[in-house]
């Protein structure tokens, strides 16, 4: 079954002002109320499968996993949002909350909840979309909320760019170039399948969603200008010819003048 995974890294950056100078801390500051309750309500499924999977049972991951066939055929499509509180073990959902966690915060605290839950669930949604169009009718699982984690790098990429993450906590690097290699190997990986039981696609599809998603209102603003350019261009042709016509009407009313 596909699952996302991301290498672990540790945050540092320029010191956010919840830091009060302490140049020794490492994460995404004091946790916001929807970090909490998303981290809250993913533990909780996890525990769940975890009992559920003692006891010889897979349904959960049947009936809210991901799965092309069943969305298109029994149309199931509740598991575009379940299938993001899934998780495959211990270390899948416990590098998924700490990426939300570290970086989940600073959005929160600068978008407000509603609009970082909003987009969480646009990615995630968006990156399910993706894998679904990939495989109509595939019987493959896809479990975990990385769409939407990588979203999130994506977004914190382009509003903190120049912060530095230590990748596996000996390597210093901008975050903004973290998220352009971790989009580069996911679209390498997602053409080639080099990487078997990972949700390549997803992990593209939520990078892409993200930056759509981001960029829709300046490229709705980009359309707008345009858009009332050519109306005042229009409006400029009709004026002039309009103007022209009266223009020679005029002339030719006017009598001979006596010098």
């Amino acid at each position: 079954m596909p699952v996302a995974f991301q290498p672990p890294f540790s945050y540092y950056s320029e010191v956010p002002y919840y830091y009060a100078g302490s140049p020794s801390a490492f994460f995404g500051g004091p946790v916001t109320r929807t970090v909490k309750t998303l981290i809250a309500l993913n533990v909780a499924v996890f525990v769940l499968q975890v009992l559920a999977r003692a006891g010889g049972i897979r349904f959960l991951e049947l009936y809210f996993g991901l799965i092309p066939w069943r969305v298109t055929h029994d149309l199931m499509i509740w598991q575009f949002v379940s299938y993001m509180f899934l998780h495959d073990g211990f270390f899948h959902i416990f590098i998924n909350m700490f990426t939300l966690y570290m970086f989940g915060n600073d959005l929160e605290r600068t978008w407000g909840s509603r609009q970082f839950l909003r987009y969480y669930f646009i990615t995630g949604i968006g990156a399910g979309l993706c894998s679904y169009l990939a495989g109509l009718n595939s019987l493959t699982v896809t479990i975990g909320a990385s769409g939407a984690i990588y979203g999130l790098l994506l977004a914190y990429g382009l509003m903190y760019p120049n912060r530095l993450v230590y990748l596996y906590f000996l390597f210093p690097v901008r975050v903004k170039w973290l998220v352009l290699v971790m989009g580069v190997l996911a679209f390498l990986s997602s053409i080639s399948g080099s990487q078997p039981g990972v949700a390549n696609i997803a992990h593209l599809g939520g990078l892409l969603v993200g930056y759509v998603y981001l960029q829709g209102g300046s490229w709705l603003r980009r359309y707008q200008v345009y858009k009332n350019r050519r109306k005042h261009e229009e409006l400029k042709r009709q004026f002039e010819v309009y103007y022209g016509d009266i223009r020679r009407k005029i002339d030719s009313d006017k009598k001979p003048t006596i010098h």
